[in-house]
Order: C-alpha cells, then sequence, then structure tokens
C-alpha cells in the first residue's frame, strides 16, 4: 500500500523453494489459497539462495544492492520460477516495474512475498483469477507508532479485542500483512496507489478469513464494480501469512466482495 516510506520499513523486519508433501499441502501459503493458484515457499536465510540464477534484466535491477537485498531478490524468484513451471511455464525474467511489483508472463497472475527467514510466491492462470496477493509478516508486534499510522480507530479498536481473544497472534502485525495483500490485489487491477487509510478490515478469528471494505471507488472486474474483498490468514513458525486470491468471474454472483474460492484447507514487493 501507498504509505510513509517510514512505517513501511519499520514494519518489515526470505534458499531454495519449499518442500512439498502430498497434495501440496506441504506449502504452507497454499492452505490458504484457492485450487487454482500455484505456490512456492522457502524457510531460512536467503543468503543459501546466494548465486542462483538472474536474468541479465533481472541481476541488473539489484546490481547496487546490499547482499542481503540481492539474496532476497533471488530466493523469492526461485520459488516464483518454480511455481510458474508447475504451470508449464518457462523460467522467464520476472522484472519489478516502476512500483516494484513484478511483472508476470502474459496470461499470468502472481505475487511474491519475502520477510526475515520466509518467501513465497505464487501464480494462477489469469482466466482463473483475476488477481491475486500475498503477504508474510514475523508474528511479532509492530515497532511502536507504526499501528496508528496503517490502521483506522475502528481498527485498533477490534485489534484490542482480538488481542484479549487469541493473544498468541500479534493482530497488529496481521493487519499490516492483510492491507499489504490487499494492495498487491488491487494494483494490477487498477495501476494506483491505495493508502492505508482506503480500506478498512475485520477479521474472523475462527475462519481465518478477513473482509475489506473499499472506502475509495473499487475495480471493475467482470463488468461489476467491486467494493472490497474477501482474504484468509493463517500464524504458524513464528510468521502471519495472508492472502486473497480474487476469482476471473467474482463479479457474477451479485453485489458486495466477491468471496474467495473454496480453499484447500481451513488453516486458520519483491
Amino acid at each position: 500500500m501507498a504509505a510513509p516510506a517510514a512505517a513501511r520499513a519499520a514494519a518489515a523486519d526470505p534458499a531454495a523453494a519449499g518442500r512439498r508433501g502430498p497434495g501440496g499441502s506441504g506449502v504452507v501459503i497454499e492452505r490458504i489459497l484457492p485450487a487454482e493458484a500455484v505456490a512456492e515457499e522457502g524457510f531460512g536465510s536467503a543468503a543459501a539462495s546466494a548465486g542462483a540464477f538472474l536474468h541479465p534484466e533481472e541481476a541488473a535491477v539489484v546490481a547496487r544492492a546490499v547482499p542481503k537485498r540481492k539474496d532476497e531478490f533471488a530466493a523469492v524468484r526461485v520459488c516464483a520460477r518454480t511455481a510458474l513451471g508447475r504451470l508449464g511455464l518457462p523460467p522467464v525474467p520476472l522484472v519489478p516495474n516502476r512500483r516494484g511489483a513484478p511483472q508476470w508472463p502474459a496470461g499470468v497472475v502472481g505475487s511474491m512475498t519475502h520477510c526475515d527467514g520466509y518467501r513465497a510466491a505464487v501464480v494462477a492462470r489469469s482466466g482463473a483469477l483475476a488477481s491475486v496477493g500475498i503477504d508474510a509478516e514475523p508474528n511479532g508486534p509492530l515497532p511502536d507508532g507504526v499501528l496508528d499510522v496503517v490502521s483506522l480507530p475502528g481498527e485498533r479498536a477490534r485489534i484490542r479485542s482480538l488481542t484479549a481473544l487469541r493473544p498468541d497472534v500479534h493482530w497488529d502485525r496481521l493487519l499490516f500483512s492483510a492491507k499489504e495483500s490487499v494492495f498487491k490485489t488491487w494494483y494490477p487491477l487498477t495501476g494506483q496507489e491505495l493508502d492505508f487509510e482506503e480500506a478498512e478490515l475485520e477479521f474472523d478469528p475462527d475462519a481465518g478469513a478477513f473482509s475489506a471494505r473499499l472506502l475509495v471507488p473499487g475495480p471493475v472486474v467482470g463488468g461489476v464494480r467491486l467494493d472490497g474483498f474477501t482474504g484468509r490468514w493463517t500464524v504458524g513458525s513464528g510468521f502471519v501469512l495472508s492472502a486473497i486470491a480474487l476469482p476471473a468471474v467474482a463479479a457474477t454472483a451479485g453485489d458486495g466482495p466477491p468471496a474467495a474460492s473454496v480453499t484447500r484447507s481451513a488453516a486458520s514487493p519483491a
């Protein structure tokens, strides 16, 4: 989301693609994504991917970056190219645009995320999903002052209630993550920025779901203007993960925010 750089930097604290269990259940973030989406993830230090192949166009992007940034950039692209391969696509360059969002092959939608110790990428055919956004963050509190920058008063009140109910989840961090997923879903549909205060989120702690009500005119999908998104979240291994998968035919069911596709399980810039 468009936000003061200090808030984004303060909130940010990603070897090979993740190992897969039977039926794909070994990839944690796939549990909160629909069956149409293909995801890969990696845990541990991104330095393990040092020297991973980058296309010349990609290498130029991080030519002057510090080693940590280069490692993260390469590691998340290992995940992305593995996921693309599962769609039967070649390992094409994934160069970020002016906003930092990866530019996916024609006919593909996708999203990347990385934080210290984790990175993931998700892709899908554009005929199945209109857009997708994922985000991962450490399951720890946001730095002092950041919550006030990235949230609305009603969201802060709900976070206080949720914290009393489920203190194992750092709801302020999950809110930040979910808003990042909202932006990553929104941006490919609009090409426009979306400030943190332009979407209001609510979480369902039992269903592992969240809804985002847009406070500005939403994108048009399937001939219908959307007024929000729904997504899913999970917490585990020291991370909070959030995801939104917008079906390509999301708007045909009627008014209101589109429901996410059925997920594989009920598990609660790149």
